[in-house]
């Protein structure tokens, strides 16, 4: 895997439209004009039009511009971003007993479930305000509009396993399209009235809220969402790059947003009869078909965006040991970073489908989105104040300064959000908390077995001395057993003992270590120590972004003078099987989560791409 590209090449700028904006380039279809339909807080008025263009604007001038494109894109792990990419930097930095370093795995782990929580609601939301566009050419029309949508929604789960591979090259010209269209509406709108530019003045925006606090969190709750979609910029920083994020924003896709949500604007000052589908009554009528299939595709990539992006989360979860494995497929030989991840994607899938046909609309669904978004922004937010303060104590004031005024934004975003809780809210707050409490009794379960056999060891040194007493058979050959420093002998290489009779000639004992660091380099890939008496401790280092590819790894060590003969090499594997301890170390619920996650984790075989006909597996049973 390469490093984050430094530079904003035309591939990467059009890929980065592709990707990176999908879910926010497509907010205008649905933000604003929530504000004034039927059910929304306002009739559309001079005063509230002005107001609610406002706070958009400055909500995507402070939290979009300043805090993530000029900010938050600084504060990568070794070139790559993402909410757990973040939690292992500010990990790093603090001591590691630390009341600090307690709180950032925790706040990792509930960022990334919010993020997967929004996974399920943007495909949804997005696809649907596309489709209710064909509302606007034929009323009758509007039972097929879930139908439709999940006709649509499924096709896009079930192509999945192809990869982004064969479609990415489009992705970035449909996209640029979609931009240059999103502008052209709002120019010609704006043209016509163009007094709503005032709503530069961020006083309007003071304003509104000022005479209509009572729904002032209300308010909030419909700007947030013309936001959602930012945390792609950070997410997908290592696979295009901090330039090109930050040129294809200010050249295109902010101008493009801008103008159309002031032409939104425009359009209501002159005719606001047009509330109830603002953004498709930019249109003249002769262009609203193709704009309604155009809409339909951008939201399509806009979903895939998200997909793609709880696949690369759900793999950085498991490499960094909160989740099982995965069964994680690679979609391309060229780009690492296209992965499919089978049962993410039909969990994922169930759950959209679930949300459209229980909402039935856009406008119910944006009652249960946004919730997700800013509690994921809020902890985003957190934990890169962590990392500059690490990084930069001559400007511990500046920073305090500076968290505190986008901890404002966010706070009052997130509390927002939480007012729809009644209406659906509830729904991703629910499902980030089983996600969170998932990946948290993965994480103690595991922890209390590394514990259990690190107190309890069975002496390695002990066992080889024993060796020169001719103990044991050796046969030729080498024989490959995982086992940690520290946690003594292996119950794989006792049980071959016991039942075999006989060691080979070469025993090692490989330990795997996944680094909170993206990427390993080769140098320090694999290392190998002599234990004496044909004993070898092997120990692999892989970086959390990488593929744990076991045999690959131990080739690097011809370069040190060990060779591993694939035909005279056999690799012992446990079965591991937990169950119920008479003394359990996790609550019982916890317990019988751990173990049902367990029970379906993939097989080390497949997941370290060991060679089957070379793999002998063991039964070992282990209480938990």
């Amino acid at each position: 895997m390469q490093k984050s590209p430094g530079k904003a090449t035309a591939p990467l700028l059009l890929g980065a439209l592709g990707v990176v904006f999908g879910d926010i380039g497509t907010s205008p279809i649905y933000a604003f004009g929530l504000a004034f339909d039927a059910d929304g807080p306002f009739r559309p008025e001079r005063a509230e039009i002005l107001g609610t263009l406002s706070l958009i604007i400055w909500a995507l001038i402070l939290v979009v511009c300043v805090k993530y494109v000029l900010l938050i894109l600084r504060v990568d792990n070794n070139g790559e971003g993402g909410i757990l990419a973040l939690m292992a930097r500010a990990q790093r930095g603090l001591p590691a007993y630390s009341r600090y370093a307690r709180l950032v795995v925790p706040l990792g782990l509930l960022g990334a479930a919010f993020f997967l929580a929004d996974s399920t609601i943007t495909p949804a939301i997005s696809v649907m305000s596309a489709v209710e566009g064909i509302e606007i050419l034929a009323p009758r029309l509007e039972p097929f509009v879930v139908p439709l949508s999940a006709i649509i929604l499924l096709s896009l789960f079930a192509i999945q396993y192809q990869g982004t591979a064969r479609v990415g090259a489009l992705f970035g010209p449909v996209m640029g399209i979609w931009f240059v269209v999103l502008a052209g509406l709002g120019v010609t709108s704006i043209l016509a009235h163009p007094e709503v530019l005032q709503a530069f003045d961020p006083r309007f925006a003071m304003k509104l809220l000022q005479t209509h606090q009572t729904i002032g969190l209300t308010i909030l709750g419909v700007v947030v969402l013309s936001v959602t979609g930012v945390e792609a910029l950070y997410a997908d920083m290592g696979h295009f790059g901090r330039p090109a994020i930050r040129v294809a924003w200010f050249l295109l896709v902010f101008p493009a947003l801008l103008l159309n949500y002031l032409g939104q604007g425009a359009l209501l000052l002159g005719n606001p009869k047009a509330a109830e589908h603002t953004f498709f009554s930019l249109a003249p009528d002769y262009l609203l078909l193709p704009l309604v299939f155009l809409a339909t595709f951008a939201t399509i990539i806009a979903s895939q965006a998200v997909i793609s992006g709880a696949f690369s989360i759900s793999r950085q979860a498991v490499q960094l040991g909160y989740l099982p494995r995965l069964h994680i497929r690679h979609t391309s030989s060229e780009a690492t970073g296209q992965i499919y991840v089978p049962r993410v994607n039909w969990l994922l899938l169930a759950a959209v489908l679930v949300l459209v046909t229980s909402f039935g609309s856009s406008a119910d669904l944006a009652d249960a989105y946004g919730i997700a978004v800013s509690g994921t922004m809020l902890v985003t937010l957190i934990l890169a104040s962590i990392v500059f303060w690490q990084a930069r104590p001559q400007a511990h004031i500046r920073i305090a300064m500076g968290a505190l005024l986008f901890f404002v934004i966010d706070t009052a975003f997130f509390s927002a959000t939480l007012t729809r809780l009644p209406h659906g809210g509830y729904l991703p707050i629910l499902l980030s908390i089983v996600l969170y409490v998932t990946m948290m009794t993965w994480k103690k379960g595991r922890e209390h077995i590394t514990a259990a056999k690190r107190r309890d060891p069975l002496p390695v040194e002990e066992f080889i001395a024993g060796l020169a007493k001719g103990r044991a058979t050796r046969v030729p050959g080498t024989a490959i057993f995982m086992a940690r420093a520290g946690e003594g002998l292996p119950r794989t290489l006792l049980h071959n003992l016991k039942h075999n009779k006989v060691l080979h000639e070469r025993v090692v004992l490989m330990a795997i270590y996944i680094s909170d660091e993206p990427r390993i380099s080769h140098a320090e890939r694999a290392n190998i120590e002599d234990l004496g008496y044909g004993f070898y401790r092997v120990v692999l280092h892989f970086g959390f972004m990488e593929e744990p590819n076991v045999p690959a790894a131990l080739g690097l060590l011809d370069q040190k003078g060990f060779t591993f003969e694939e035909l005279s090499t056999s690799y012992f594997v446990g079965r591991v099987s937990f169950v119920p301890a008479q003394r359990p170390k996790l609550s019982r619920w916890r317990e019988r989560i751990f173990i049902a996650l367990s029970r379906n984790a993939q097989s080390a075989v497949d997941y370290f791409h060991l060679p089957v006909p070379r793999v002998v597996e063991l039964g070992v049973q282990e209480e938990i």
